[in-house]
């Protein structure tokens, strides 16, 4: 099945990690761009059906509300996580995503990590530091494709 979700809070370093396996050649798939996110906050089902049948191996990024829906679909669901204040911190400093940067937006990262954290992580198969360097992550998550059926 060698497909691997990538799962966290805002900030967890997901995007970062998938870029780097992408610059290693392998096939990724963030959904927090282009259009896999319906407006309800859950992914488009369909689509991401679609992707799950054709494509191996595949990483995928995303924490959405339908996400367990097709943890089934993958070989391992990887939860990021990192301490609060390194997430701010991370979502106040990037440049490519500009949720995070407000008080609101910032209050709701907190509070997510206390409803949806302890989600993620009962539906995780495998939990990593996110304040590991990149590459350390990245080999990680590609020895886990390698030895997925």
């Amino acid at each position: 099945m060698s497909r691997i979700l990538i799962t966290g809070m805002s900030g967890a370093g997901k995007t970062t990690v998938l870029r780097e396996l992408s610059r290693r050649g392998y096939r990724t798939i963030d959904t927090d761009y282009d259009g896999w996110v319906l407006p309800d906050g859950t992914w488009d089902e369909t689509r991401m059906s679609a992707l799950l049948e054709t494509h191996m191996p595949l990483f995928v990024s995303g924490t959405v509300e339908n996400q367990g829906a097709f943890y089934d679909r993958f070989s391992a669901v990887v939860l990021l996580s990192a301490p609060a204040e390194i997430l701010i911190e991370r979502v106040s400093l990037r440049a490519n995503n500009s949720y995070g940067r407000s008080t609101a937006d910032q209050a709701e990262i907190l509070q997510f990590i206390l409803d949806v954290e302890p989600l993620l992580r009962g539906g995780a198969t495998l939990e990593l530091d996110g304040r590991r360097p990149v590459s350390e992550l990245a080999d990680e998550l590609e020895r886990l494709i390698r030895v997925s059926p």
